[in-house]
C-alpha cells in the first residue's frame, strides 16, 4: 500500500504547479476545498502529489485560478494524463525501488539523453552478461528472484534506442570504463564489442575521455542529464549509495556545464570507437 501512494516526480511537479497557481491567487487550501466540494486534507494531497488529481478537478482548479491561456492549461492537462498514464515499467513496481521507476520514466519521456560514465557502461548500452555482473555486485542480499527481475528490466529498457521515435542517446565514457574489469574478460571484450556496435546506430553518440586528455571538468563521478519536452523540465540525475538524487532545471545548468567540460576533453565518435576496439582486443 504504501508504494502505491508513493508520489511520482510527474505527480509532485504537477502538485508544485497547483501550489504556486492557489498561492498566486490568494486563496486558502479550505477555500479551494470548497470550491471543490472536496476535502481540505484532499487538496493538500493533490498539492504534494500523493493523490493523482483527475481532468474534471483539475480544469475546475484552472477555471478557478483564471488560467485562461491555452498553452498553459493544455501543458497542465498533458502533465496530468501522464500522472495517470501506466507505462510497461508499472509491471515492476511491486520489484524496484520507487526512484527507478521515475528514472526508467523520465527514459521513455527523454528526447535527449546525456551520460557521463566514471565506472561502468550505463545500463541502456550493457550486455546481457555485463548487466547480470553489475546486479550482483551493487545488490549482494538480494535473492536470485530480484536479481532476475532487475535484469529483465534493465534489458527492457534498451527499447527506448529503438522504435518509430527512438531516444537520442550521447554518452562521454571515463576511460577507466575500459579499462575497469567488471566480470571475466570475455564479459569485457563482449561489452566492449557491443559498445561499437551501438556506436553505429544514428539514435547514440559515444565519446570517450581518454586519461591523458588533461584535467576534467569535475571529479563528481557519473550523471544523467533527461532533455524533456514541455511541459517537463529538465533534470539531472545522480546516484549514491543513499539513494538517488534528481534535480530539475534550471538546477541542472551545473550538470550540463560539467557535461560539456567532460565532452570537449573526450575523443571524436571515430577516435573513440577505435580506442575502444583496442581496448577489446586487449581483454
Amino acid at each position: 500500500m504504501a508504494e502505491r501512494q508513493r508520489a511520482t516526480l510527474r505527480s509532485q511537479w504537477l502538485g508544485q504547479q497547483l501550489r504556486e497557481l492557489r498561492d498566486g491567487s490568494g486563496l486558502m487550501i479550505k477555500e479551494v476545498a470548497e470550491y471543490l466540494q472536496r476535502d481540505p486534507g484532499t487538496v493538500s494531497r493533490f498539492e504534494s502529489g500523493f493523490y493523482p488529481i483527475r481532468r474534471p478537478d483539475l480544469m475546475a482548479l484552472l477555471d478557478l485560478y483564471g488560467i485562461s491561456d491555452r498553452r498553459r492549461r493544455e501543458a497542465l492537462m498533458t502533465l496530468s494524463q501522464d500522472v495517470w498514464q501506466k507505462g510497461w515499467w508499472d509491471g515492476y513496481a511491486a520489484d524496484v525501488a520507487g526512484s527507478l521507476i521515475d528514472y526508467v520514466w523520465l527514459e521513455s519521456r527523454a528526447a535527449h539523453i546525456r551520460s557521463f560514465a566514471a565506472i561502468g557502461v550505463p545500463g541502456l548500452l550493457q550486455t546481457p552478461e555485463y548487466a547480470e555482473t553489475v546486479i550482483r555486485i551493487n545488490d549482494t542480499n538480494a535473492t536470485i528472484e530480484q536479481m532476475e527481475r532487475w535484469h529483465e528490466l534493465r534489458m527492457n529498457r534498451q527499447q527506448i534506442l529503438d522504435g518509430d521515435a527512438p531516444a537520442h542517446l550521447t554518452v562521454v565514457l571515463d576511460e577507466a570504463v575500459l579499462r575497469r574489469q567488471i566480470g571475466d574478460p570475455h564479459v569485457m571484450a563482449n561489452q566492449l564489442l557491443h559498445l561499437t556496435h551501438c556506436a553505429t546506430m544514428p539514435t547514440v553518440d559515444l565519446h570517450v575521455l581518454p586519461f591523458r586528455a588533461g584535467t576534467p571538468a569535475s571529479t563528481h563521478g557519473a550523471f544523467t542529464i533527461f532533455e524533456l519536452p514541455a511541459p517537463f523540465p529538465d533534470v539531472a540525475y545522480t546516484e549514491t549509495m543513499a539513494g538517488a538524487i534528481y534535480v530539475e532545471s534550471p538546477e541542472t545548468e551545473r550538470f550540463a556545464e560539467a557535461y560539456a567540460g567532460h565532452q570537449s576533453l573526450a575523443l571524436t565518435p571515430d577516435e573513440s570507437v577505435d580506442l575502444i576496439s583496442a581496448a577489446a582486443e586487449e581483454w
